[in-house]
Formats: structure tokens, sequence, C-alpha cells
């Protein structure tokens, strides 16, 4: 069992941070590592063309290993929203056909969508979860021939409530659905095998779970969809584009796999080596033991709700780092200003109180949390 990882960050120790679904603190290896890269650009003469292309390999491959699929298959991208447009871009949509969304889904996995349908006379189609049925079967009651694209999280972000890709990926099989999923609040906290999910189009922003800087993320790209239309059409992502010198002779031709989706300007020389000092700390933490540690912890702060008469979102059916507590009727519409006054963070998001503890949290957190919310109730 993972000790608490306080050390490795700089959090204060009367604060208590239970916010990551909101933002992650940096660990101070990042910090160091964006540091450093920041202060390379003082001295360009120093940077090398190497250094375009170095890094955001090691990234690349980094990240591809926490997921369980080839080097071949990721792209780098700035924001969920890009990597989700990149999908609508090339997926295609017959009019009459349905995009499936969840009630309340993210906005960046919302948007696109609507523009795509503007466009095609697609219908999108928003889920809500049924009475008596997990949102899984919700969805699964709902995607049928006629669903050209399931466009889903595997954990809605207002409270939580998880989604079994597996089934999903089964269905999808079964009726020919193209899955794009949003991995945002759960990739770096939870297990998620590629190899198995096998969805056409998935992206991860980093400035949460994956505990990395804001404005960089990877996009999943299926290999059926390598020959198709980039976002932007930069230079770096062009076959041979490591010859300076030959720039000037321009070709049609892509390097292979998902790189011709990269972003421009990839070789972010000071954010690049945060996002590979945070991979490098997951990979020596475990994923599997992120994800245990963080489900008991969860668990013990759930127990201790539930003591105070709070209903949760039921176990089997949230993710294992995620608490949404059902906020009850008449509660004051200053709580979470007012836990912010103690130091202490959470979000709400939708009437529901949203809790995202990390390894930095301790039970003593726990426990000053628990204590002044039932003053504030």
């Amino acid at each position: 069992m993972l000790p608490s990882q306080r050390h490795l960050f700089d959090i204060p120790n009367d604060v208590v941070y239970l916010n990551t679904a909101y933002m992650s603190p940096l660990l101070n290896s990042v910090v160091e590592a964006i540091d450093g890269g920041t202060r390379a650009k003082a001295r360009p003469w120093n940077i090398k063309s190497e250094n375009f292309y170095d890094n955001i390999d090691i990234a690349r491959e980094l990240f591809s290993r926490l997921i369980n699929t080839s080097f071949n298959n990721v792209a780098i991208v700035p924001s969920a929203s890009y990597g989700i447009q990149v999908a609508a871009n090339n997926i295609r949509i017959e009019q009459g056909m349905k995009i499936l969304l969840l009630k309340d889904q993210f906005p960046s996995n919302v948007y696109p969508w609507q523009r795509v349908s503007e466009k095609t006379g697609g219908e999108i189609l928003q889920v809500q979860q049924s009475t008596g049925l997990s949102l899984t079967e919700s969805v699964l009651n709902n995607l049928d021939e006629k669903v050209a694209v399931t466009a889903l999280p595997n954990v809605l972000w207002t409270n939580g409530t998880s989604i079994d890709l597996m089934q999903i990926r089964k269905r999808c099989d079964e009726v020919g659905s193209r899955l794009v999923l949003d991995l945002t609040q759960s990739a770096g906290a939870m297990s998620i095998d590629f190899d198995k999910v096998r969805p056409d189009f998935a992206v991860v922003a980093n400035y949460k779970w994956m505990l990395g800087p804001y404005t960089t993320g990877f996009l999943f790209v299926s290999p059926y969809y390598f020959e198709g239309v980039p976002l932007e059409e930069g230079w770096i992502t062009r076959k041979d584009s490591k010859d300076f010198s030959n720039l000037i002779n321009y070709t049609g031709e892509y390097e292979f796999g998902a790189i011709r989706f990269d972003m421009g300007e990839r070789s972010n020389f000071a954010l690049i080596p945060g996002v590979i000092a945070a991979l490098k700390q997951i990979k020596i933490w475990g994923i599997n033991n992120i994800e245990e540690k963080l489900k008991i912890q969860n668990n013990f702060i759930g127990s201790q709700l539930k003591n105070l008469g709070i209903q949760l979102i039921d176990e089997k059916q949230r993710a294992p780092h995620f608490l949404g507590a059902i906020l009850p009727t008449g509660t004051r519409h200053d709580l979470i200003s007012k836990l912010a006054e103690k130091n202490i963070y959470v979000s709400e998001r939708g009437g529901t109180l949203r809790i995202t503890p990390h390894l930095w949290n301790s039970k003593k957190d726990f426990e000053k949390f628990i204590s002044e919310l039932a003053q504030l109730l």
C-alpha cells in the first residue's frame, strides 16, 4: 500500500486538497523539469535539431505503455477539445444517423459533435441514467445500428459515475458504431487497457489525474484512421522533417502512424519535460497501486459521509478514485466557499459534492474535512 506522497508536492500542511478532478497540483519534479525546459529557451544556441524530437518520443512511449498500446497510435495534442475535433473531422456520419452522448457530459466532448450534427444532419442522442439501471445499461439500451458514433467518458465528471467500456466496446462492434472516448477524468488514476477497449479515438488532457502541466495531452488513434486528415498541416509531422536543410522540398507524405495528428509546435521545450516527469512518477508508483489507494481513501471518506446522513453515488456505480455526495435539499449555498476558508478544497457540480483526493492526502486531511463539513451542514 502506497503511503502518503505529500513530500513530493508543494502543499502546505494546513491545506486539504480534495479536488484532483478540477486540477492536480504539480509534483516538485514536474516543476523542476518545466523550469529547466523554460531556461533552455533562454539559450537557444544550445537547442539542437534532435531536441525537437527526443522528448516527444519519450513522452509518446511512456504514455503508450500506460494505456497498453503502440507508440505509433499516440498523437500529441494540447487539449481534450482538440482531440475530439480530430475525431469528429475524420468519422463519417450520414444524415439520419445518431451521435450518442451522455446527458451532462463535459462540453469538450459535446460541442464538436453538435457542429457535426449541424453539417451532416446527424441526430444528437443524449442518454440519461434510467431509474433502476446503471449508466452502462442505459447507454446499451440506446446503442443500436442507427448510432454512428458513441462519444463518451468512462467516468462522468460531475459525480464519478462509471461506465463499463468493455460492454460498450462489445455493443459497438455488434452495431458498427465508432467509439470515441474522453478519458481526462480517469487516465492516470485507473488502469485502462486500450488493447482490449479498442477505441477509434481517445483523448486525455494531462492537467488532472495525469499530474501534468496545462495545455498538454495525448490522443489515441486507431490504425484505421492513420490516413486521416489532421487538424493542422504542420511541418514536423511530415516525412523526413528531421532534415532541416531539406524542408523547402515540400512533401505530401507524413511520418507513419498517429504522428500526422500532432499539434503544431508540439516540441514545447518548457512543458514536455514536465509531462515526462509526471509520467515517470506514475510509472514508479504503478497505476494499479494508485487505483487501489484512491479506492481505499474514498471508501473511508464515504463511510464517514454516510455517518453524517449524506447520500452517495452507489459504490458499484462509481469510479474508484471519485466520490460524488448528493447534497441534501436546503444545503447552504456557500458551502464550498466556507470550506475553502478553512483551506479545504472540493467542488460542486450539478448539485453533487465532488470529492477527489490523491496520494498527497492523509487520514488527517479526511478527518479535518469531515469535521468541518459536519459543522457547516
